[in-house]
């Protein structure tokens, strides 16, 4: 099907490249620091090749705009009062050769759309999934990550979130530190690549949210600042870099060229919504914070397709997630760290830095399967101040969960998956309770067959920059009293090095290595998805009971008597030969039968036993079982 090639009338964006005619561009772009700009049409993007100037207008507010000849394919850049050295265009579409060469004119009409049908999705009932383009593939690109679809969506996976692509300089890198924000990363491929992949992912039923980064741009790369000097803010301080000003003086052309942003991967990508990174370090004292009119700029765009927005959020503060009827900002989700760092402790016994404050113990998993956050307001001895707000009534898939992500995986000496750092028993156990918890479960990529290749943190940045990087990472691993000595540290993997990359990259013949693992990933995923209990993840249904210092149950009500109970022990196996605890009784005139197994020897197992005897209560070591309520025989009700 070929795509209807139309030209804009109007321009559809405020800023940016935009085709008006086959052969004629209009150009418009923020700068208030230049008294005159002129944009320069290249024949190539070498350095001496023949440029045709032409001069832009002046605006009030300090735009400039107007139009040139020029096709889809164009390359092009700004000369900013006369000077001889060009820049690319803050709103570049396309960047070919990298954020420091000439931006392209793109046609975003003259790809063939085939998912008019999609109507996109909500967050309830989906398994999130974790993927960074450079490292999901061997070849690192978005045509060979759409081959992978039909597999992820055979796993049950239905909706991924795709680490950051906008453009950023070198050859690899976790794409944090972006600089061109409308320019996908031309290291994945194309612009159009971009599109099918998104396409081919909506005929499969999967969607896809973009993990964008409004908190800072990265430190090479970025010439904002040649344009003017209102990007950024000193009233604030990140951990990356100078904040985006948001509510400072000349903020609104800021607050637009973002909010633009939002607006363009759902229109012109079909993106299914955002992660948001590290919404802790977006700053504005604004009547309307700068999150809440994105996540109304985002589903503006999308129209009457339903989109998903979620936040990283390190302090906890529930306010994402209220409705902006009672101040809240509107998002549907949060990831929920409390859950990870209490997995790690009851997986591997790490108490050391943001660990510190965990037990692992029943009742965290019991109030995170209640309430989410664990730290809702309560003193957070590592940060040694009040953590989290509260958030009661909030419903329970606005919690994304985790046991694996990429900042967890390399965050440790070796960057090693979870998997690899405890026993088998309690990996199968953990993997049970992620994927039957009343939260949306979200995996890393390869965590679905076992992958055993690590997520190093890499970056491929110009030299003045390697001292930094390197220190950065260093210091920042530091902080975890096992990798603070010299032995430790200098076994770290040097993020500048290209094997360090290559390193990551996932390895799917991994997927016939550990056929146990795959196949009891796939069973729980349906599992969660088809059980007529677990999928419909309502709130105040779930409830549970602390049975030992390793185990406890969560019992899961239903309407229509389809209850659920799953018992985890992360421990040794425990005898309950008396059981006064009422969660554990069945619903009148029914019994408990075995629903799911982690001691299946399909899953690599010992084997199941009779967990419910007339002696009590027999629960194997390290294994989560799932239990469904069936009626008794009228014998024995």
């Amino acid at each position: 099907m070929m795509g209807i090639i139309t030209f804009a009338t109007k321009r559809r964006y405020p800023i940016g490249a935009e085709l008006i005619a086959p052969d004629e561009t209009h150009f418009r772009v923020w700068a208030p620091k230049a008294h005159r700009l002129d944009v320069a049409i290249e024949v190539s993007a070498e350095k001496n090749a023949r440029r045709h100037f032409y001069p832009l207008e002046p605006e009030p507010g300090g735009y400039f705009s107007g139009h040139a000849p020029a096709a889809a394919g164009a390359l092009y850049r700004f000369r900013v009062d006369g000077d001889e050295h060009l820049h690319p265009d803050p709103a570049s579409r396309s960047q070919p050769e990298g954020p420091h060469r000439s931006s392209a004119v793109v046609d975003p009409f003259a790809f063939p759309w085939i998912d008019s049908a999609w109507r996109g999705l909500s967050l309830k009932d989906q398994v999130l999934y974790e993927m960074h383009i450079g490292t999901f593939t061997p070849e690192g690109t978005w045509a060979a990550a759409a081959r992978q679809l039909p597999e992820l969506a055979r796993t049950g996976i239905s909706l991924i979130e795709m680490m950051p692509i906008a453009d950023f300089p070198g050859e690899f890198g976790w794409g944090y530190d972006g600089v061109n924000l409308f320019a996908p990363c031309r290291l994945y491929g194309t612009p159009d690549d971009l599109r099918r992949f998104l396409a081919h992912a909506h005929s499969l039923g999967i969607g896809v949210i973009l993990d964008v980064v409004y908190n800072h741009l990265g430190p090479e790369g970025n010439y904002l600042t040649v344009f003017s000097d209102y990007y950024f803010t000193k009233q604030h301080e990140t951990e990356w870099g100078e904040p985006i000003n948001f509510d400072g003086e000349s903020s609104l052309p800021v607050r637009e060229f973002f909010l633009t942003n939002a607006r363009y991967w759902i229109d012109e990508f079909h993106f299914d919504g955002f992660r948001f990174d590290a919404t802790q370090s977006i700053f504005d004292e604004s009547e309307k914070h700068i999150l809440q009119a994105l996540g109304e700029a985002a589903r503006g765009a999308a129209g009457d397709r339903e989109i998903v927005l979620i936040a990283e959020n390190e302090p906890q503060n529930t306010r994402l997630l209220r409705p902006t009827t009672e101040a809240g900002y509107g998002f549907d989700g949060v990831w929920n760290d409390d859950f990870h760092h209490s997995a790690q402790v009851a997986l591997n016994g790490r108490r050391e830095a943001y660990y510190t404050d965990y037990g692992g113990t029943p009742q965290e998993f019991i109030s995170a399967a209640k309430y989410g956050y664990l730290y809702q307001g309560q003193y957070y001895r590592w940060q040694k101040k009040r953590r989290g707000t509260p958030g009661f009534g909030l419903p329970p898939e606005a919690f994304i969960s985790f046991i694996d992500n990429h900042d967890q995986v390399a965050n440790s000496l070796r960057s090693e998956r979870t998997r690899l750092t405890t026993s088998p028993g309690r990996y199968r156990a953990m993997s049970a309770l992620l994927l039957l918890g009343p939260w949306t479960p979200l995996l890393f990529q390869g965590q679905e067959f076992g992958a055993t290749t690590p997520f190093r943190y890499f970056a491929d940045v110009t030299p003045d920059l390697h001292e930094a990087i390197r220190g950065g990472r260093a210091e920042f691993l530091a902080q975890f009293p096992s990798i603070a000595n010299d032995a430790a540290q200098s076994q770290l993997a040097d993020p500048l090095e290209r094997a360090t990359f290559q390193q990551s990259k996932l390895d799917f013949s991994e997927r016939e290595k550990f056929p146990m693992i795959w196949a009891m990933y796939c069973d729980l995923i349906h599992l969660r998805r088809d059980d007529p209990c677990f999928s419909k993840q309502q709130a105040n249904r779930v409830d549970g009971a602390v049975l030992s210092a390793h185990a406890f149950l969560l019992r899961y009500f239903d309407s229509l008597g389809n209850d659920r109970l799953i018992i985890v022990n992360f421990g040794n196996a425990l005898r309950l030969e008396i059981a006064p605890e009422p969660l554990l009784a069945p619903p009148v005139g029914q019994g408990w039968s075995t629903l799911w197994s982690s001691e299946a020897p399909r899953y690599g197992g010992p084997g199941e036993t009779e967990i419910e005897t007339t002696h009590g209560w027999q629960l194997p070591a390290e294994a989560t079982v799932a239990f469904r309520a069936t009626p008794l025989p009228d014998a024995v009700r």
